[in-house]
């Protein structure tokens, strides 16, 4: 089969391109790209008293308001890649940090539709020498929150890999998603709430949302509707 992206030439059974990536044939499933961190598990919530201990300062005086980058606990960019080492190596912050309220309940029930694919989506392995733990960590933290899902995927370009609906909090990866033509759904956080795109504030919502848009993909799939228009940008 012959990929309509970059044309290489893969095999007749292949569901995805061996070069490039890219999606080969339909889903079969209504598939959802989850992110974790800060959508399904509260990263930041949980690095703040890992980023007080590592400054040496009271709690109080980080404030949970937060941008994509933490500059506001006063982390460069070269010091935040130590901390998140620290917080992984000597925390296990991927292995103890709390779900979003909602969100594993959510996943379960959506986990248990036959025609939903929960497929994890998430860039945790960017600090060199710490792949080993960092999956580990993350496989024992979903099988202890109960979280249902058929793939994991640790990858920075998110849009790479297949999904019909990507639930993201990330500014920079929302943006990547919307430019290539993804439909996206924005997980709110104090990270991207000037993001301009759909959105959801909660995990209630999101449920809701994914609810829809299955039923939307249903119904083309059946031919009796078109598809909706993308997450507006």
């Amino acid at each position: 089969m012959k990929c309509p992206d970059c044309s290489f030439d893969g095999t007749e059974e292949a569901r995805f391109c061996s070069s490039c990536g890219a999606q080969l044939r339909p889903n079969e499933r209504f598939v959802i790209g989850v992110d974790l961190d800060g959508v399904v598990a509260d990263f930041y919530g949980a690095l703040r008293p890992i980023a007080a201990e590592w400054r040496g300062v009271a709690l109080d005086q980080l404030t949970p308001e937060v941008g994509y980058g933490l500059k506001e606990w006063g982390i460069t960019p070269q010091e935040y890649q130590e901390l998140h080492r620290f917080a992984v190596t000597q925390k296990e912050i991927f292995a103890t940090q709390p779900a979003i309220p909602g969100a594993a309940a959510a996943l379960r029930r959506l986990g248990h539709n036959n025609d939903i694919r929960v497929r994890i989506i998430t860039h945790r392995l960017f600090i060199k020498y710490t792949h080993e733990i960092s999956v580990r960590q993350t496989i024992e933290w979903l099988e202890e929150q109960g979280i249902p899902y058929w793939d994991i995927c640790f990858m920075k370009a998110k849009g790479a890999v297949g999904a019909d609906l990507y639930i993201e909090d990330s500014p920079s990866n929302i943006a990547a998603l919307q430019k290539s033509g993804k439909d996206v759904l924005i997980f709110t956080n104090s990270t991207n709430r000037d993001v301009k795109g759909a959105r959801a504030n909660s995990w209630e919502q999101a449920e809701e949302i994914i609810l829809k848009k299955l039923e939307e993909w249903k119904a083309a799939r059946s031919g009796k509707a078109e598809p909706s228009a993308k997450s507006p940008q």
